[in-house]
């Protein structure tokens, strides 16, 4: 009995020290916020430079300037993140106003997405038709880097030898687990359609299926296709000569960037320093103001006050079930476009999608509700990184789908995953006897392999699916099923491709698929209207309580070789995805 009492008394007081070690955490942030709050730069008179540090904010979907500090790393710093709209409207701002002279583009390291990196350029470039330049500086150049350093009017690179150099082109590495798996006895039970429907391959292959390699490399090179050939034509070469460059692994020194093209100039700190104040049309480089993005976006832009919105709601993340504030979950997400449905303010919507899929269950549920929307009000989808499978059901329905050039869509089919452990439980003398009311009550137990009877009971309904998936996507888009069924088959494709097959519209940008559905609104001029962003983002504290409380919001969705085993436990049994089977990072 004293055991008993000594070792409740002793969980008591851990729970003790647990609750106020938190309360440290939880100030030590706070001055860690006010700190960082407190050093933000104001926005100068004259000698004003638009600072773009791509290392030191993470270019998002939608801004959030008061992220949590990580917990779990015991990491106090934060990085701000700034959404592509923000930064779009920023440069717009910066063009006319007169204390801004010129951007200092700093690419390296760039945090965030593709699609992201490529509306920002297509914002610099505009930019720069309004007079003013842009300027890059690089040390180590990356494919996202250079491609986003390309659009500058002048290219600077540092002089000093040994640094890393990674503009060799894009590919993709695939992890398949059978093999493990079947080592640690694990079976799992992968029922689909589609020839292309790869999700769950790596759990059942030791190997890509031919058709999975064959829409691999056509994604990839057409993914490439869009960054090189805006990267060459900026530098006034050839989409070959400058994937010859590349290929021959000539760029070993800064010297070769300068002497294939790529770079205009070599220069140290002092001569960085000497082109800035020149730009800056000052005498001193003291003088030079520099104005990072972030602070610039607090100091200049709002929200403009005006009856009428355009609401851009972001779908960012993977479509889950539930009524979660992490990612797109369904039941949340529904309740929000009806509430944008209802608001006689809200004149127009464009639905933001930004992910690789999800639930099916989550995904017919947004979808019916969007579609009442737009019953009512101009609804236009505008693409991101990703808007495949369950991202797609969600969008296909919309008066006009814009995607980026960097954007992978498609993937229309439908897997369900259910593991099998017997062998697992046999292997460690585990015996498991299951008792039940009917023939297949222990279906979903985990513990036995399907019979032919449930294996034909599952496949039924991936069937169901797939023909609801090919049957919508046919009527949105005015193409026949038989088509739909060409180009579905759980295939994966790039912006240009789907464009050709009819899948999207027209390549555009956030900003393009604002215009339209503004236009569709009889909103023609900006003025007319404001941009009014949904979901709101979560506050520091509501990430922080979070944290506290064991959960953070969202996840990385980009799957290490831990992290695809971890997805087994993602994959409820039983349940059907609408999922990009893999996600990429441009680096």
């Amino acid at each position: 009995m004293k055991d008993f009492v000594k070792t409740i008394v002793a969980v008591i007081c851990a729970f003790v020290i647990l609750g106020i070690l938190r309360g440290i955490f939880f100030l030590i942030m706070l001055g860690s916020m006010a700190l960082s709050s407190s050093s933000t730069s104001a926005v100068p008179k004259t000698g004003g430079v638009l600072d773009l540090n791509l290392s030191s904010f993470t270019l998002g979907e939608q801004s959030q300037s008061d992220p949590a500090p990580s917990l779990s790393s015991m990491s106090f710093e934060t990085i701000p993140t700034v959404g592509i709209c923000d930064a779009v409207t920023a440069l717009q701002e910066a063009a006319v106003d007169p204390a801004i002279k010129f951007v200092f583009l700093r690419p390296d390291g760039a945090l965030g997405g593709m699609s992201q990196l490529e509306e920002l350029r297509k914002a610099l470039s505009a930019f720069r038709e309004s007079g003013k330049p842009v300027l890059a500086y690089t040390e180590t150049p990356g494919n996202g880097s250079y491609y986003l350093a390309s659009v500058a009017d002048k290219v600077l690179m540092g002089n000093a030898h040994g640094g890393t150099y990674t503009l060799l082109g894009l590919s993709s590495q695939s992890f398949f687990l059978k093999d493990l798996l079947d080592k640690l006895g694990v079976n799992v039970q992968l029922i689909r359609h589609g020839k292309f429907k790869s999700a769950g391959e790596m759990f059942i292959r030791n190997a890509s299926s031919s058709e999975n390699r064959e829409q691999n490399q056509v994604m990839i090179s057409s993914l490439w296709k869009a960054m090189a050939s805006a990267a060459a034509a900026s530098r006034d070469m050839s989409e070959e000569q400058f994937n010859d460059i590349i290929d021959k692994l000539v760029l070993v020194t800064p010297e070769d960037f300068v002497s294939n093209g790529l770079v205009d100039e070599l220069v140290d700190y002092a001569g960085l320093q000497n082109k800035m104040k020149t730009l800056a049309q000052v005498e001193d480089y003291k003088k030079v103001h520099l104005v990072s993005l972030p602070s610039y976006i607090d100091a200049k832009v709002s929200a403009k006050p005006s009856k009428n919105k355009v609401a851009v709601l972001y779908a960012d993340g993977e479509i889950v079930d539930g009524s979660g504030k992490s990612q797109v979950a369904g039941d949340r997400f529904m309740k929000l476009v009806e509430k944008l449905r209802k608001d006689k303010n809200v004149k127009a919507v464009v639905l933001r999608v930004n992910s690789p899929g999800g639930s099916v269950s989550a995904s017919v549920k947004i979808r019916t509700a969007l579609d009442s929307l737009m019953k009512e009000k101009p609804l236009v989808a505008s693409f991101g990184d990703y808007a495949a499978s369950g991202g797609y059901w969600i969008s296909s329905g919309c008066q006009k789908i814009y995607a980026d050039a960097t954007t992978v869509t498609g993937s229309i089919g439908v897997f369900s995953l259910i593991p099998d452990f017997s062998k697992v439980t046999k292997k460690v003398g585990v015996n498991v006897e299951s008792v039940g009311s009917n023939k297949h009550s222990d279906m979903m137990s985990l513990m036995r392999p399907f019979d032919a009877a449930e294996l034909a009971y599952m496949q039924a309904s991936v069937e169901d699916i797939y023909e609801l998936f090919v049957n919508l996507v046919a009527t949105s888009r005015g193409l026949s099923v038989e088509r739909v069924d060409q180009i579905a088959q759980g295939r994966v494709w790039a912006a240009a491709d789907a464009l050709e097959v009819g899948l999207v519209d027209e390549i555009g940008t956030l900003q393009d698929a604002i215009s339209y559905a503004a236009a569709l609104a009889d909103l023609p001029s900006s003025d007319d209207y404001s941009v009014a962003s949904y979901p709101a983002v979560p506050s520091f504290f509501e990430q922080l309580m979070s944290q506290l409380g064991g959960s953070g919001f969202g996840s990385d969705s980009r799957l290490g070789m831990d992290g695809r085993l971890r997805a087994l436990k993602t994959y409820a049994p039983g349940r059907f995805y609408a999922r990009l089977p893999y996600d990429f990072e441009i680096r």
